[in-house]
This record gives structure tokens, C-alpha cells and sequence, in this order.
């Protein structure tokens, strides 16, 4: 009988991060194409994508760092 392991908590942090920051990114894009009509002070440093990208790559090290654990 195979001996079951729990699942780490990076894998999930990670799958959340890749989900929220592609979400984060491609709402970046949407808005670099169709900018709203009442702009902020910073919006054309675009910090949706910078975050967005980042939340994406982060996540996405974390979750494949993780998946491989429990295989």
C-alpha cells in the first residue's frame, strides 16, 4: 500500500499567486490598450503589469518548485 503524503502549503500559495497575477497582468494589458478616462499619478509607470508579472513568476517558481514533492 502506497504511503500518502500531505500536499506542502508552497504548492497552493503558488497555484493562488499564478492564478491572482495572471488575472493582475492580463487586466494590465487590457488597460495599456483602453485607458480609463480619469488617469492616477502613476499610471503610466503601468505598476498592474509589473506586479501582475511578478505575482505570475514568483507563483509560478513556488509552484513547481512544490509539485514534484508529493508525486
Amino acid at each position: 500500500m502506497k504511503e500518502q503524503r500531505m500536499k506542502p502549503i508552497w504548492f497552493f500559495v503558488g497555484l493562488i499567486l499564478m492564478v491572482i497575477g495572471t488575472i493582475i497582468f492580463t487586466n494590465g494589458i487590457y488597460l495599456l490598450y483602453h485607458p480609463p478616462t480619469i488617469a492616477t499619478v502613476l499610471a503610466s509607470t503601468h505598476p498592474d503589469i509589473w506586479w501582475g508579472f511578478v505575482m505570475l513568476l514568483f507563483g509560478g517558481f513556488m509552484f513547481f518548485k512544490t509539485r514534484k514533492q508529493f508525486v
